[in-house]
Parts: C-alpha cells; sequence; structure tokens
C-alpha cells in the first residue's frame, strides 16, 4: 500500500524540486534527502531503510530490487553520477529516459549499467527500447525478452570496492555517450526513448551514490 501511494506521488508531481547553481549544473541530489526523488521497491519493505542519506551519500541496500526515480523527466543533458560498492560488487544500474514505471518489475527505459565489471554496457529494458552501437541495432520487440545488452568496448575501467567510480553520461537527442572513470565505454545512436526521469537501482548489495548532478546542453 505504501507503494501504491508513492507511485501515485510520482505520476502526480509536476513541481520543480531539483536546485539550480550558478554553473548551471541541476542538483539532482541535494546532499541531504532525497526530496526530488521517489522511492520504488518491489516487495513488502520499509523503502527508508533501503534508500537512505548519510554523510552526503545515498545508502542503498541492495535488497529488495528497486530504485529512486527523479520527480522531473530530462533530456539532452550531461550527467554526472559517482558511486562505490560499499561491501561485495554485485548488480546496479543508472536508468535513462524511464518510462512506464510500476511496483513490479523494472521500467521501460535504457540503462547505464554498473553491474560489477560490465559499467559502460548499455542495457534495453521493455519492449520499443532500443538503440544502434556501430553496426549493430538493438531492438526489443514484444515478442522477445525485456533485456537486450550493447556491450561496453574496453576492458572494464572501475575501481575496486571502496573506491568511488566516475559515470560520465551524455544523452543528446537520439545519442548516448558512457564514460567510466575517464574511459570511453560506450556511444550510440537512434535510440527509441529521448526523454524522460532518471532512476538508480537497489539491485543485490549495498552500493552508494554521490555528487548526482546533470548540465543541461544548448
Amino acid at each position: 500500500m505504501k507503494n501504491k501511494f508513492l507511485l501515485i506521488g510520482m505520476l502526480m508531481s509536476g513541481i520543480l524540486l531539483s536546485t539550480c547553481t550558478k554553473d548551471n549544473k541541476v542538483l539532482l541530489f541535494n546532499g541531504k534527502d532525497l526530496i526530488n526523488w521517489d522511492k520504488v521497491v518491489f516487495e513488502e519493505a520499509d523503502v527508508d531503510e533501503v534508500f537512505q542519506v548519510g554523510d552526503g551519500i545515498i545508502q542503498v541496500s541492495g535488497v529488495p530490487n528497486g530504485y529512486i526515480i527523479t520527480r522531473d523527466s530530462y533530456s539532452n543533458y550531461k550527467l554526472h553520477v559517482e558511486w562505490r560498492w560499499a561491501t561485495e560488487p554485485t548488480n546496479s544500474g543508472v536508468l535513462l529516459h524511464v518510462q512506464e514505471t510500476n511496483l513490479e518489475e523494472w521500467p521501460l527505459c535504457i540503462e547505464a549499467q554498473l553491474m560489477n565489471s560490465n559499467a559502460g554496457d548499455i542495457v534495453m529494458i521493455g519492449h520499443g527500447a532500443g538503440i544502434s552501437v556501430g553496426d549493430s541495432t538493438y531492438i526489443i520487440k514484444p515478442e522477445e525478452s525485456r533485456f537486450k545488452i550493447a556491450n561496453k568496448f574496453e576492458e572494464s575501467s572501475e575501481s575496486p570496492a571502496g573506491e568511488w567510480n566516475t559515470y560520465e553520461i551524455t544523452c543528446d537527442g537520439d545519442n548516448i555517450e558512457l564514460i567510466v572513470n575517464g574511459i570511453l565505454q560506450n556511444k550510440g545512436t537512434l535510440a527509441t526513448l529521448r526523454s524522460g526521469p532518471i532512476a538508480l537501482q537497489s539491485e543485490g548489495s549495498p552500493i552508494e551514490f554521490r555528487n548526482v548532478y546533470l548540465i543541461p546542453l544548448e
């Protein structure tokens, strides 16, 4: 029941709560609380235990599966996200251009993968999600599984558990570029999704996020 009210709040929210700084950054996370986000989990759980804030960091338990999602939609931006694994690295992700949210499964979106050793993969989630990378086109048809992966270009450029990593994600029209710790790991075009909220996953083990902001493209 608690999740149902959260989902209603997500759909009804139209108030711009993000903080814009003088250098045009949109602070998606203010370092104090999750006022700009809604919390969703797929099982009965206290969402405030799954997603917490402490010492300027978003602390995600990893169990059960779920996500926090911005209350506003975005397009044409450079997104900056820093993350680290608190214990054993497992799985998570940054969900872009989120559509069709519900309380039972991952939403229709394009994911910037955070699975251990796979950060930089582009994951299509949901029927209709698609992108072209090089000579390959990945589009999920209705009769297919809800997941397709465009693998990263290089060997893992991730830092060890306990150390911070940086994701620089550029979404420019139907183009998406993923840079992990300064290494270009993926670049696609003709994305079928081009705008929507941004989400951070709980999926496996404790993970932490900080310095989550975007810069609108001119």
